[in-house]
């Protein structure tokens, strides 16, 4: 049983960090094809993440009632619908309208951004914004960071800087910002839910609430419509399996994480992005997006190392 803990982590860490990378190569896969418009993507991403999430959080709900039942107890009676447990549990979240907000300011201007970015350089600007956003979060909400933390955040910035920077190589400027303001999106959503007892409800909650944002982008952007089944299973794949199951996943594997480990750990998301745009889309990697990457990752990494031996 002592080696089942950590091999079981690993394993639920390595899937969830393919079901984030997926999201890009799945989004690039439909988006540059045109079998889907960037607005409906956008929608049935969410629609089905939501409606996936629905479904692992009220299995969850309901888990207590069986074991109660299973026990041969009266436990079940005492069971409220509207706590994430019995009777005195903490009351089951249901998201809120702010954080809904940044998960449609993520989800929309990344589904626009990848009509005009490879998989791997948008996976890069999101990834390295998303971090970024959260150590100058910290920064904020006063954390005192040392030299190594400064170090690592100039290099992560420098490098997206170098990646965004004018050139032959570089992406369309546009898209390049959509997605520079998904990875801010994405990050404040991060730093909103840092101390949420229960993520993966508060995400579910978030995820049925964005609905409203995108279905009124979808009235919005009408004239653009155009969806074939290939788009429609694409978007819900990105939704329900890498954005829904994903998330259940990727909460399941943090309790065995330290906060370190868990950070250092999304380095992978980039690079695993690249390999998928690679293989799969058979998309070029460039000289800029390699130093680029290098620069960015290694400065996350320095920052995030440099965290942890503060806190010691």
């Amino acid at each position: 049983m002592t080696s089942f803990a950590p091999s079981r982590t690993a394993w639920l860490t390595g899937l969830a960090m393919v079901a984030f990378a997926a999201n890009s190569v799945l989004a690039r896969m439909a988006l540059r094809t045109e079998v889907i418009d960037a607005s409906s993507f956008t929608t049935l991403r969410l629609a089905s993440g939501a409606l996936a999430l629905f479904l692992i959080t009220a299995g969850r709900r309901r888990r207590p009632v069986r074991d109660a039942i299973s026990r041969g107890t009266n436990a079940h009676r005492d069971y409220d619908p509207s706590t994430s447990s019995h009777t005195g549990g903490t009351p089951r979240s249901s998201g809120s309208w702010l954080g809904a907000l940044m998960l449609f300011l993520y989800a929309g201007p990344f589904s626009f951004a990848y009509l005009g970015l490879s998989t791997a350089t948008g996976a890069l600007i999101l990834f390295g914004l998303v971090q970024v956003t959260m150590i100058v979060g910290g920064l904020v909400l006063g954390e005192r960071p040392g030299r190594i933390q400064w170090l690592g955040l100039l290099m992560a910035i420098g490098g997206l800087v170098y990646l965004m920077s004018p050139g032959l190589t570089a992406p369309p400027p546009l898209s390049a910002a959509l997605m520079a303001l998904a990875g801010f999106a994405w990050g404040v959503y991060s730093l909103l839910g840092r101390e949420s007892a229960q993520p993966l409800m508060e995400t579910s909650g978030n995820f049925a609430r964005s609905v409203l944002f995108v279905a009124l982008l979808s009235l919005i952007s009408f004239s653009q419509l155009h969806i074939r089944l290939e788009g429609v299973l694409l978007a819900c794949a990105s939704g329900a399996l890498a954005s829904g199951v994903g998330y259940a996943v990727w909460y399941a594997a943090l309790p065995g994480l330290t906060a370190t480990r868990a950070a250092v750990v999304q380095l992978s998301v980039p690079i695993l992005a690249a390999a998928g745009g690679s293989l799969l889309l058979s998309e070029a990697v460039t000289v800029r997006l390699l130093l680029s990457g290098a620069l960015t990752l290694g400065g996350i990494a320095l920052a995030v190392v440099g965290r942890a031996q503060g806190e010691r």
